[in-house]
């Protein structure tokens, strides 16, 4: 039997707000506690145990007040063995209720940062399985925001759900109890609870959009530290001090704003918190001093109902406390979902074929273009180096040479074509290097167990050899942030050393020896063909003298190979080629003089 279209569609419910934060709250608990059930099961067991110890010591209470005190009094003596009966009640009591807090908060501890630790490397772990292209897109101070402070939001709520979830054990217990013990005091005890939770309900409400706000701005705030703090000579060079001062503080202003509106709120909440139970607490002595007086209860009666509900309005702030942590952490948790649930994007380096014997590289009718509305980058490119080989590419500045060896590397997806490497994937070393803040020997193994010679013929081939044996430490020496104790062309050195040490059978470097002199450069380029191994080195260069130095040279005009072969062919019958290697002897004269 087919429903009505109409029909269908009137039988659904619009989900409530209030349906929509419990359906939120629900499902973030539950997700959370798929990590470490067994940790929480057991802070929850403690939260139990301190439940009925609760119950049970407003027994010991009324026993000790009822058999301890007033017969103390009218008889004007203790007696010893009623008196020992009490206090071993109240005692054992006691010490279960304190071993029951023990275990909840040290189990609810641990649960919350094994949490954090385990959303923190789910986190690393998906970003680091993201191809580059998706790095790209991201900002990186946002994502250390979803690593860092995102993943403590999320699991923020886990600290007080074990003891909140004990407390509905208490409350039942506590309930039934206090109306065992007087009916009318009983109901206006328990009528607190509808109560406050009504407040956190009206909380909520209010406070869901401000943790949102406070979130987003908190990550927008530390990607724009992050850039800026990594464009600080940038920054100092053109004197923007000022401005970038002013940018941080717009946004810092707007966290601000969210976050004093959610303490607010936060701070109201809590005020009440505190004040609708002491109201309760007076209304219970006023009707409950007359229940005495009435002989409707005993004096210890009334004192334990008046502790047992002391000891439960805490509690009842607790579950407050989860309900108003709740949005903080579903704001956290939105943030680190949205890293974990995007899919990972295909990584380009699975295209890359594995080249014929005797091939270093070959490339079969490449495209490239950024997305469909960009021009096109490369234009059918298609070439083949034989392996071992070196050979240049030389074009004028945006013909695409950059482009090309990210794409020989694996870091872009050509739009059409084939790609095929020896070994099947490429080292390579970038214009701008980039170096980790510890030694050099980290820098070139990245955490590889390499022998000393292996490190020591790298240092070699890149020509690193000569002012490294130089330092105290030798390979041993910490280089800082980024590697700011070496000079552009030293840095240039070890990031090219870093990716010979991989074994790469070919090497791809982008300009890599441009911060280097021409003597140094050219014994770069002579030991990178001089080998004991086959590596196919290609290479994107613009000093003559270098470029004279290759086996081969590609040369790009506009996205496409226009012309190939030995630098001197070039020079005799490709006037273009001739009059690009005129003008970047210009530019070095204009540069050097």
């Amino acid at each position: 039997m087919t429903v009505p279209a109409n029909v269908t569609e009137s039988l659904v419910v619009e989900e409530t707000p209030v349906q929509s934060r419990l359906r939120t709250g629900i499902g973030l608990v539950r997700d959370l506690l798929k990590f470490h059930p067994r940790l929480f099961a057991i802070a929850v067991a403690g939260a139990s145990l301190y439940a009925v110890c609760t119950v049970a010591s407003s027994f010991g209470v009324a026993f000790l007040v009822d058999s301890v005190i007033l017969p103390t009094f009218e008889a004007g003596q203790i007696d010893t063995s009623v008196y020992m009966t009490g206090a071993a009640i109240v005692i054992g009591i006691g010490l279960l209720r304190a071993f029951g807090v023990v275990v909840r908060r040290s189990f609810a501890g641990i649960n919350n940062w094994r949490t954090v630790e385990s959303l923190t490397m789910l986190l690393v772990r998906q970003i680091m399985t993201q191809p580059s292209v998706w790095h790209k897109r991201r900002m990186t101070g946002d994502l250390v925001a979803r690593v860092g402070v995102d993943s403590d939001a999320a699991a923020e709520v886990l600290g007080p759900l074990p003891f909140s979830t004990s407390v509905v054990l208490l409350v039942f217990l506590t309930g039934g109890w206090l109306i065992v013990v007087d009916i009318p005091l009983g109901l206006i005890a328990i009528s607190v609870i509808p109560i406050l939770l009504l407040l956190n309900v009206g909380y909520q409400r209010r406070i869901d959009k401000h943790y949102d706000t406070a979130q987003h701005e908190l990550g927008a705030l530390s990607s724009a530290v992050h850039e800026s703090f990594d464009g600080v000579m940038v920054v100092k060079a053109f004197g923007a001090e000022d401005r970038e001062t002013r940018r941080l503080s717009l946004i810092s202003t707007r966290l601000k704003d969210a976050r004093v509106r959610a303490v607010s709120a936060r701070s109201t909440f809590e005020a009440l918190l505190d004040g609708v139970p002491s109201l309760v607490n007076i209304l219970l002595l006023v009707v409950g001093a007359m229940r005495v007086e009435s002989r409707s209860m005993t004096v210890g009666e009334l004192t334990s109902f008046i502790y047992l509900f002391t000891l439960l309005i805490f509690p009842l702030r607790i579950i407050g406390y989860v309900l108003s942590s709740v949005p903080h952490s579903a704001s956290g948790y939105k943030r680190v979902r949205e890293i974990l649930d995007e899919p990972t994007v295909f990584d380009p380096s699975l295209l890359i074929a594995h080249a014929p014997d005797g091939v270093g590289v070959a490339l079969e009718d490449v495209s490239f273009s950024f997305n469909d509305e960009s021009p096109v980058v490369l234009d059918s490119v298609s070439f083949r180096i034989p392996a071992g080989k070196t050979v240049v590419v030389v074009g004028a500045t945006g013909s695409g040479k950059s482009t090309l060896l990210a794409v020989m590397a694996g870091l872009l997806q050509p739009s059409q074509g084939r790609v095929e490497l020896a070994g099947k994937h490429a080292s390579i070393v970038f214009q701008e290097p980039f170096l980790f803040s510890g030694s050099i020997e980290y820098n070139i193994c990245l955490g590889r167990e390499l022998s000393d010679e292996m490190i020591a013929e790298a240092l070699y081939l890149s020509a690193s050899d000569s002012f490294v044996s130089e330092l105290a430490n030798g390979t041993k020496t910490m280089i800082g942030e980024r590697g700011i104790s070496l000079s552009g062309g030293q840095r240039q050195r070890i990031s090219l050393a870093r990716a010979i040490a991989q074994g790469a059978d070919v090497l791809l470097l982008d300009d890599t020896t441009s911060a280097l002199d021409t003597v140094t450069e050219a014994v770069v380029v002579d030991r990178l063909r001089g080998m004991s191994r086959k590596v196919t080195t290609v290479v994107v260069a613009s000093r003559p003298s270098t470029i004279a130095l290759a086996d081969d040279v590609l040369f790009i005009e506009g996205g496409k190979l226009t012309d190939h072969g030995p630098h001197s062919a070039l020079m005799l019958g490709n006037e273009n080629y001739r009059n690009l290697m005129q003008s970047f002897e210009h530019d070095r004269d204009e540069g050097d003089s």
